[in-house]
């Protein structure tokens, strides 16, 4: 145990160097790390929101509109199959989570069935009190796209969190139907909610020039059909406050590739917009075909332009103009870049931590880990002398090494990850504890120095290793289980264990190495 060959030390002393300078990182300012080179990595630890501030969300998905969008959907590729397969009904709409169907002959029932199967395996049939026929989807169906909403929901939030440039936001799934989000250090919360909380469902169809909105207030709308109002943001003077639209989607919004805010010739703020091949083809087509007509294009269930169709329309590409400033349209822009949410999501919780809440936080922090460390540290000085003094040495490049580990990780510290860090270390010194007591023990047996010192390191880290190993077990368990701050604090609990045994096992027992070669000693200071 008290042999170190040469290229183990330099293995340690370069491992011990290369922690010192990757913490040392999280200590320089911002303005210190720019004059950096380029080439130079400079990773550093991020605060979490209970260090720096920042907002904290709970967002609920409206899972009733993810079931009835997609019961719309149903109701508008079974209409033209019901006729197709002259299946003759007086009623075909959406009530809560089912499709009711008033048929004119019942004895039809079972081809409506057959025809619902094509469209969406997933759908049941059943029949209501007055003999309608109802469709409505299985419960492993609801589950699936309830669970599919959710993570959809998280992968759009996250893109448009990036978008914003929000450092190490925290998004996660909280229960069935609802969506933490915390947004430490950001700027503006407002801003970001406004973005969370639009859906940017975006739709491009025709508006029904036959019937003018106000017959369709008045109850002629035609099947097939729907009112919708101009979004009051872009709406322009003499411009129409409602629009008969047709339900029919000619091209989404799911296959535009990109968008960017831009100007026109009249230095107007736009938005430039991109088709995938798909879309591209799709809305060629439909500019083709309907020149001359109205092309409305929809966001969430607002008009927020309604250009004339000139010509056929065959780049894949096309602008939406209104009354844009350069702010909202690099917003609406974001959106369309970052995809449309599958449902609204309404704020149900807020908390907003002020910066100066967050630095007392991490005064209070610091100043208690250093109480803690440096009670330790005196107390190994006292009790146990030079090799107390070791192990406090042992313990600062542990400290180094947990940081620098923590910031290769580009993780995100708390309040709970700094109780991780202090606990840690405390852990550290009791693994020199059961070397120093077990050095006394064999020294009062009668060994000699050097014995003293072989049997104390090897017949402690047996006990060292399965102390460890237990509490590597319950902090791998915590990540597992936990959430949020309860994953940080495991964090910080197992990489320092692993940095408290390479420590223990290799700087503590090499310091002693090179105490022994240099001074022979007759007897241990301990």
């Amino acid at each position: 145990m008290l042999k170190f060959q040469s290229w183990k030390t330099s293995l340690v002393m370069a491992i011990c160097a290369i922690g010192v300078i990757l913490a040392s990182f999280n200590l320089m300012s911002p303005k210190t790390l720019a004059l950096m080179p380029s080439w130079v990595p400079t990773p550093r630890i991020s605060l979490g929101l209970d260090l720096q501030g920042g907002s904290h969300l709970l967002l609920e998905i409206d899972m009733n509109s993810v079931i009835a969008e997609r019961l719309n959907s149903v109701v508008e590729e079974l209409r033209p199959q019901l006729i197709k397969n002259h299946i003759g009904y007086t009623e075909l709409t959406v009530h809560g989570n089912q499709v009711v169907i008033a048929l004119r002959n019942q004895a039809q029932s079972d081809a409506v069935s057959d025809l619902a199967r094509k469209v969406d395996s997933s759908l049941q049939q059943g029949s209501d009190s007055s003999g309608a026929v109802t469709l409505q989807f299985t419960d492993q169906a609801m589950l699936a796209r309830k669970r599919s909403a959710i993570e959809q929901s998280i992968e759009i939030i996250r893109r448009r969190i990036d978008e914003t440039g929000t450092k190490e936001p925290t998004i996660e799934s909280e229960g069935d139907d609802r969506i933490l989000v915390q947004l430490p250090g950001i700027d503006n919360p407002e801003h970001v909610k406004a973005l969370l909380g639009r859906t940017a469902k975006m739709t491009f169809r025709l508006v029904d020039m036959d019937v003018t909105p106000q017959d369709a207030q008045h109850g002629a709308l035609p099947p097939g059909d729907e009112l919708l109002p101009a979004d009051d943001h872009v709406k322009r003077e003499g411009q129409a406050s409602l629009y008969v639209i047709k339900r029919h989607i000619l091209v989404d919004g799911q296959n535009l590739t990109d968008a960017q805010a831009s100007f026109d010739n009249n230095n107007e703020a736009v938005v430039s917009f991109k088709f995938d091949d798909i879309g591209a083809r799709r809305f060629g087509d439909a500019t083709t075909a309907n020149v001359g007509k109205l092309f409305a294009i929809v966001l969430d269930n607002k008009v927020i332009s309604a250009p004339v169709i000139r010509e056929p329309i065959l780049g894949g590409s096309g602008q939406i103009s209104g009354n844009f400033t350069v702010q909202s349209a690099q917003d609406l822009a974001l959106l369309l870049r970052a995809g449309a949410l599958p449902a609204p999501l309404t704020i149900i919780e807020e908390r907003t931590v002020g910066p100066d809440l967050g630095a007392d936080s991490i005064r209070a922090g610091t100043t208690a880990s250093f109480v803690a460390i440096g009670l330790v540290a005196a107390f190994m000085v006292l009790f146990y002398g030079l090799f107390g003094i070791y192990a406090n040495i042992a313990l600062f490049f542990n400290l180094c090494l947990l940081l620098a580990a923590l910031s290769i990780l580009g993780a995100t510290l708390t309040l709970p990850g700094i109780a991780g860090i202090a606990l840690t270390m405390g852990m550290a010194v009791d693994a020199n504890v059961l070397v120093n007591e077990r050095i006394r023990e064999e020294v009062r047996n009668g060994r000699s120095v050097m014995s003293a010192i072989d049997n104390g390191f090897s017949r402690a880290y047996a006990t060292i290793i399965d102390a460890n190993v237990t509490h590597l077990i319950a902090g791998a368990f915590l990540f597992e289980l936990g959430s949020g701050p309860v994953k940080g604090f495991a964090v910080t609990l197992c990489l320092g264990i692993l940095t408290s045994l390479f420590t223990t096992t290799m700087v503590s027992r090499l310091l002693v190495v090179w105490w022994l070669r240099r001074t022979r000693p007759k007897t241990i200071p301990i």
